[in-house]
């Protein structure tokens, strides 16, 4: 049994609510896809996180051009959770970076579309290799260092963690950093599904409370419903009219989002769906 991938590709302009249906079932889909085809990956935190990704890709949040994939006045977005690569990979598939149809290589030996996201250069639309917990969130700081201080341009940089890589004492260095830099300029999207490996993050290590942590570093802090289109609609155009200060949105969200098997379970975050599970998954979606 193999799935087909559809070449579409998604404008990336200003949309109502409503409009974002078939993008996110378009993204769910490949996420279930190509992990199924591969047999190894990380499915609930990708699942989870779509919506969120479909407005920054696809709701004329972030500045891109796939034609041009280092154009200099881009935004940037660094996946710090890095086996969160198969939803990178939808969106960038699907905003044009690369055909999609390439979505069923992801994994396999020899290809480009790997794991976790790889160095530079490799997959188009990718800013930075990422994997190591608690690591790309300081490589985003230190690019909207760069271009605030520096640079003194007008790009944003978004960054994606989930919530138990709070767990990783580097994540604090790098939020410290940004409140003290003042960097308007940089949006840190934490999902919060309170799922890990090894369970609830609240047991395994517990991170809360979490806004009031960051709004102790200095952040603004905007706490959404993950699923909510408005919600996070809304908390994206407030970040971008936040002056002397860095963002934080933390995302609620449920692990396994519209399956509903791996709704809210931990046990999906590392463990891809059979051939069959994925046929009953694409039907609820």
């Amino acid at each position: 049994m193999s799935f087909s991938f559809d070449n579409t590709i998604i404008e990336n302009k200003f949309r109502q609510p409503q409009e974002y249906k078939e993008i996110i079932k378009t993204i769910k889909s490949d996420i279930l896809k190509t992990l199924s085809l591969a047999k190894s990956g990380h499915p609930g935190g990708a699942l989870g996180i779509s919506d969120v990704m479909a407005v920054l890709y696809f709701g004329n949040v972030m500045k891109y051009n796939s034609n041009v994939p280092n154009w200099h006045q881009r935004d940037r977005f660094v996946l710090s959770a890095g086996h969160y690569a198969p939803v990178l990979y939808s969106c960038l598939a699907r905003a044009g970076y690369f055909l999609p149809e390439e979505l069923s290589t992801v994994r396999k030996l020899g290809k480009r579309l790997q794991g976790h996201p790889p160095n530079v250069g490799v997959v188009p639309g990718n800013e930075t290799t990422s994997g190591s917990l608690g690591q790309g969130i300081s490589i985003a700081v230190g690019m909207a260092m760069s271009d605030k201080l520096i640079d003194k341009n007008n790009r944003n940089v978004f960054c994606l963690t989930g919530d138990g890589e709070l767990q990783e004492g580097s994540c604090w260095e790098a939020a410290m950093s940004a409140a003290m830099y003042k960097l308007n300029n940089f949006c840190w999207i934490v999902d919060n599904n309170d799922c890990q490996i090894d369970g609830r993050v609240k047991d395994v290590m517990s991170i809360y409370p979490l806004a009031e942590k960051f709004i102790s570093f200095g952040f603004n802090v905007i706490e959404i419903d993950g699923h909510n289109i408005e919600n996070i609609i809304s908390a994206f155009n407030k970040f971008k009219n936040t002056n002397d200060k860095p963002t934080c949105i933390i995302a609620k969200t449920f692990m396994g989002n519209g399956i509903s098997f791996m709704h809210n379970k931990h046990q999906w975050h590392g463990n891809p769906p059979s051939i069959e599970q994925t046929e009953i998954a694409l039907k609820e979606l």
